[in-house]
């Protein structure tokens, strides 16, 4: 009896010190997974909504429309992965956004099953694409080669049209939404002196009406020499697309 005691206490204390999977990161709550609401965001049994950080998936409910292509089957994929298992979350940073979301890389945690790592797991599987953000962007190198792997195999959302790379030279400004724009960089441009918040600079794409916005966080973009060929995501609104980290600017050469 003392001895099965014993071992007891060495299993917990062992457990207690197992090394953190992330250790750039903050270990943070543990909960079950009770409701997944689209492929990047779920609800954990002590009512925490939980936003998978350095993701984004289509969303299901879009702002006054429809699921986006490919939403569903994301959604799918992360709920056959973590409906009803145990997770603990990981902080690389911004805790809790703006909506009181957690702002975590999650892990499952139980015996329910393989032990995944949500976060790349939908990279991995084409569920979702790499978004990040200055205070959160920790893993974000790995997270990107994980995507480069499933773009060229054409998994999951990688096969729909919707999702490609678009020419900057075929892109209308006066669309909206995220978008990944290949094309060549020109000169950059002056900014209006009333902008509220100046971008970093301004370079337009050659041949393209579209301009790159550079916030401050990726101003090494300013320096890359004119006529460069890169391949850059971010969010288009107002002819102008937003570069919010240097990590979304790659050279097209190299992909």
């Amino acid at each position: 009896m003392i001895r099965a005691l014993k071992m007891s206490v060495l299993l917990v204390l062992a457990a207690c010190t197992a090394p953190s999977p992330f250790p750039d990161m903050e270990p943070g709550e543990t909960g079950r997974v009770t409701r997944i609401i689209d492929g990047d965001a779920l609800v954990l049994d002590t009512g925490q909504t939980v936003r998978l950080v350095s993701i984004e998936a289509p969303p299901m409910y879009p702002e006054g429309g429809q699921p986006a292509p490919h939403a569903g089957e994301s959604a799918r994929q992360l709920e056959d992965m973590a409906l009803g298992r145990r997770v603990q979350l990981f902080y690389p940073g911004l805790t809790r956004d703006r909506y009181d979301r957690a702002l975590a890389h999650v892990m499952t945690v139980d015996g329910a099953g393989p032990k995944l790592w949500l976060n790349r797991e939908m990279i991995e599987a084409g569920a979702a694409w790499v978004r990040l953000y200055p205070s959160t962007a920790a893993q974000g190198q790995t997270l990107l080669e994980m995507e480069r792997s499933a773009r060229l195999e054409r998994r999951g959302l990688w096969g729909r049209s919707t999702y490609a790379i678009h020419d900057a030279e075929k892109i209308d400004p006066s669309k909206t939404g995220f978008l990944f724009v290949r094309g060549g960089l020109g000169a950059p441009v002056p900014i209006e002196e009333e902008t509220r918040y100046p971008p970093a600079c301004l370079r337009p794409f050659e041949g393209s009406a579209v301009l790159l916005s550079v916030r401050r966080d990726a101003a090494t973009a300013c320096g890359l020499a004119d006529g460069t060929q890169v391949i850059v995501r971010g969010r288009l609104r107002d002819g102008a697309l937003d570069l919010s980290h240097p990590f979304h600017l790659q050279r097209s050469e190299t992909d």
